[in-house]
């Protein structure tokens, strides 16, 4: 297993407010990629590392007995050797869009962080979750935190917000990057998937793995699947990252159907491991730092040293 050491980077769009991890792990991302290209050309010293992504069905206002079972699940992850586990979009919630305030009955989103660490160092792992986030007496922001054994590691606000979501939560302003040992990694939100400068831009910053949590509704788990493939396949191979995506499951009392789906993406766009069903369930998959490096050593399928910004102008105008 790794040694769980933590950075943040972060890419910041505008004001922001104050920063909110571990400041004595927080290195410039030219220290972090800088020591990278000089061993590797560019990135690509990652961890072997053995994954988890968690189908679980997450009942809004019921954040005690959702962290009970994301306990369990971790501890089952955990005891199948996994070192991260990623569980879906707002799994400690509940994904509502109506009344975000009243998922916590009146419990503090920072209890509920503190929980999720204590189940991190009981389990010996690293692991991802999603809540909502109360910001003074703004609308509140999807959030995924990502915590280890020695605290909170990071939080991802949800910078691109779908449509429906817009009138009850507030975008993030900053795209990150995180590490545990020498891999590095981000993290992209259900609808975030759609926007491939995301990804790009979370490759550039030297991310090995993009992890692609979901609160997606609507269809059966085949359905879902054959949406993600797409377009999720593109995300790995365009940018030579591997790709882990989990979505919730089951119907909820917001009245949200969610099919159960997890798929696991090599940096080739290939599948390396996948579910569809109906009942929750944890995908384990084992990344290979070598099958990251053949890629991105291979001049004709590693794309990003080949790219032109002095012609991408038009993608940063409004």
């Amino acid at each position: 297993m790794p040694t769980r050491i933590a950075v943040r980077m972060v890419f910041s769009v505008g004001d922001k407010p104050p920063y909110r991890g571990n400041k004595h792990n927080l290195v410039s991302n030219a220290e972090i990629l800088m020591s990278r290209i000089e061993m590797t050309g560019r990135g690509g010293q990652m961890d072997d590392l053995r994954v988890a992504a968690v189908c679980m069905h997450s009942e809004p206002g019921e954040v005690g007995k959702n962290l009970e079972r994301m306990q369990a699940l971790a501890f089952e992850a955990s005891s199948g050797g996994a070192h991260i586990v990623c569980f879906p979009e707002l799994s400690v919630t509940g994904y509502v869009l109506k009344q975000p305030a009243s998922v916590y009955n009146g419990l503090p989103h920072e209890k509920a962080v503190e929980r999720l660490i204590r189940i991190a160092q009981e389990a010996g792992l690293v692991l991802m979750a999603g809540l909502i986030e109360f910001y003074h007496d703004k609308k509140p922001f999807i959030t995924h935190v990502i915590v280890g054994p020695n605290g909170l590691i990071g939080s991802y606000r949800k910078t691109h917000l779908s449509p429906a979501e817009k009138n009850t939560y507030q975008a993030g302003q900053e795209i990150e990057v995180y590490r545990v040992g020498n891999t590095i990694f981000g993290v992209e939100l259900c609808y975030e998937t759609h926007f491939p400068e995301i990804s790009t831009v979370l490759a550039l910053m030297g991310a090995d793995i993009l992890f692609l949590p979901h609160a997606s509704p609507r269809g059966n788990a085949r359905m879902k699947l054959q949406s993600w493939l797409r377009h999720l396949p593109s995300r790995a191979f365009d940018t030579g990252t591997y790709v882990v995506a989990c979505n919730q499951i089951g119907s909820t009392a917001a009245g949200f159907t969610f099919p159960g789906v997890a798929v696991v993406l090599g940096p080739d766009g290939k599948i390396l491991a996948r579910y569809t069903g109906e009942d929750e369930r944890i995908l384990l998959a084992d990344l290979k730092a070598e099958k990251l490096h053949s890629m991105r050593r291979h001049r004709m399928k590693y794309f990003l040293p080949q790219r032109r910004p002095e012609l991408y102008h038009r993608l940063v105008k409004s």
